[in-house]
């Protein structure tokens, strides 16, 4: 050991097994570093660089999602301590809202994923103010649909043979919760706007800031004030608006908008239809899905509340389950859209390919985790043993259909960055209410199968979809995805403006010549800039423009000729 405290040691050469590291002619390497470096040289250079950028932008998504769940889901856990009847009417209510309100705007959003994202892409960021200043208006006017619907959620209910009282305790909630969905719209397309342009975190931050409020105001609201049902709606009311209103004072307070935004123009009036005919399909595309899922819970009602408990335990893990792969789905979104914007098809095919691959592992992984723990998960929400049993009778179907679900999610992020969201909203209403819903219901009650038979249907559904949807993407001609990105980005407009004024300044340069009908072009090119051009240049000119039309006759006759004179030479 010398003065600095560190002891010099000599190794020959040979394996120290006390070590476990390999030791040759003094240099130690240690064996899970080459291992390691072993596994990367097998994944290649831009892989790995286009992983790391994927896990960046799906890794905060992710948190920020579970923000808004958890929400809904605290408001559930307070109510859960009122009594059955008002954890059954907030359930159903949360439910209805998410039905008929908020799955309709977060659907409309999803149209910045293709507009936003091709347009940042490609370098033309003001425009990316007026389609936020679009988006505004036609999600604000979609409210008013929505809440022709909500308010009329007890005679709706009392439709479905819901009990009176639940659903009058649904109607009171919603009638509370009714102010709040503007709110919900606008924090949803705030919060694409941020994330096609690759800013995530302002979202994570708001989202933990408005759970820590949520809580405490329920706790008021509940057990300090008393409010019962309609407290547990303001709360959440509340919180919608805290949500919406930080965001966006965080946005203008750090300027994320600077770039982006030049003030309110009455372009945003302007272009409805392209907007709307890529708003409709990525709502209908969400919302299929969705509701799917919510008829469930109806249908599973009918047949026990032992299969309804179940249901809804399976359900709240399957959203929870379904946050990694809609990381990377908004992920794909915002990669492949702006690549495409920026008509990049190499890096747009690549990360099409990375999410997919990433989702697959992820999703091998998670619905490993999940069939092993099958039994365990249910001890989470309640000590019924008949419910514990049949949350993990479907779990195992669920372990096998969160793969396919998965990839199948993670494909349609990419089919929106692309704009093909008709393709997306097409499969899946065949493929959940022409084949799995179908297949579902059948084993559901035919063959007296409840909810297992259910999710089987919807297993069958979601692989299907995932090998379409893998397919479409393999097939799909990106080079032409590129050309409609830039041309919604307005990029490919003023490229053919410019080059429209060039070919109109070329044309001006010569437009004595070419003023003049039936002109020979290849001489009008050559002709001098000057009008004063040489006489016997414009007689041949004039010569030609009179016997153009019969250029024809003449070719056909000196063809005759040249036959005569080489027959007449054979003789």
């Amino acid at each position: 050991m010398d003065g600095s405290g560190h002891s010099h040691v000599k190794y020959s050469n040979g394996v120290r097994e006390d070590l476990n590291v390999t030791v040759v002619n003094g240099d130690v390497t240690d064996k899970k570093q080459k291992s390691c470096a072993r596994l990367r040289s097998c994944i290649p250079l831009v892989y790995r660089q286009e992983l790391k950028q994927l896990v960046k932008l799906a890794g905060p998504v992710i948190i920020s999602q579970m923000m808004v769940f958890m929400i809904s889901f605290v408001s559930t856990v307070f109510c859960g301590h009122l009594g059955k009847i008002e954890l059954a009417s907030v359930a159903l209510s949360i439910a209805v809202v998410n039905v008929t309100g908020v799955s309709i705007g977060s659907g409309l959003s999803l149209t910045c994923d293709t507009l936003i994202s091709q347009t940042y892409g490609s370098g033309n960021l003001k425009r990316v103010g007026v389609i936020l200043q679009r988006g505004v208006l036609i999600l604000l006017m979609a409210c008013f649909p929505c809440w022709a619907v909500l308010i009329n959620t007890e005679p709706l209910l009392l439709a479905v043979q819901q009990s009176p009282e639940i659903a009058s305790l649904s109607q009171l909630y919603v009638k509370v919760f009714m102010p709040a969905l503007p709110a919900s719209f606008m924090y949803q397309l705030q919060v694409r706007y941020l994330q096609n342009q690759g800013i995530i975190w302002p979202q994570v931050i708001t989202g933990v800031i408005v759970n820590i409020l949520n809580a405490v105001i329920n706790y008021v609201f509940l057990f300090v004030l008393d409010l019962g049902v309609a407290g547990s709606a303001a709360a959440n009311s509340i919180s919608q608006y805290f949500l919406a209103g930080i965001l966006f004072i965080y946005i203008c307070g750090r300027g994320l908008h600077k770039a982006t935004w030049s003030g309110w123009s009455l372009d945003c009036l302007q272009e409805w239809g392209p907007f709307i005919r890529l708003a409709i399909p990525s709502m209908l595309m969400l919302c299929l899905e969705w509701w799917m899922f919510e008829i469930g819970g109806f249908l599973s009602g009918v047949i026990s509340e032992t299969e309804l408990a179940a249901q809804s335990i399976i359900y709240q893990m399957a959203v929870i389950a379904y946050m990694f792969p809609l990381g990377f789905s908004a992920a794909a979104s915002v990669r492949v859209g702006n690549a495409l914007g920026a008509g990049n098809v190499g890096q747009a095919q690549l990360s099409c390919k990375v999410t997919i691959v990433s989702s697959f592992t992820v999703g091998v992984f998670v619905g490993f985790s999940f069939t092993i723990a099958r039994h365990v998960v249910g001890y989470i929400f309640t000590k019924e043993l008949d419910i514990i049993e049949r949350v993990g009778d479907v779990m195992l179907v669920f372990g096998f259909m969160h793969l396919p679900d998965a990839v199948a999610g993670v494909a349609g992020g990419a089919l929106r960055g692309a704009g093909k969201q008709l393709i997306g909203a097409l499969c899946n209403l065949v493929g959940y209410y022409c084949i799995g819903f179908p297949i579902g219901v059948s084993l559901m009650f035919a063959a007296k199968m409840g909810i297992v038979g259910l999710w089987t249907g919807l297993c069958i559904c979601v692989l299907m979809q995932a090998i379409f949807f893998v397919t479409f993407l393999c097939k799909l001609d990106w080079n032409k995805a590129s050309e409609e990105a830039r041309v919604r980005a307005g990029v490919q407009l003023k490229e053919e403006k410019q080059t429209r004024r060039k070919r109109s300044e070329s044309q001006s340069w010569t437009s004595p010549v070419i003023g003049s009908q039936n002109c020979d072009l290849n001489s009008a090119f050559h002709e001098p800039a000057s009008g004063n051009r040489p006489q016997h240049r414009v007689e041949r000119s004039k010569n030609e423009e009179e016997h153009s039309q019969n250029l024809l006759p003449i070719q056909l006759k000196s063809e005759a000729v040249e036959k005569f004179t080489v027959m007449f030479h054979m003789k």
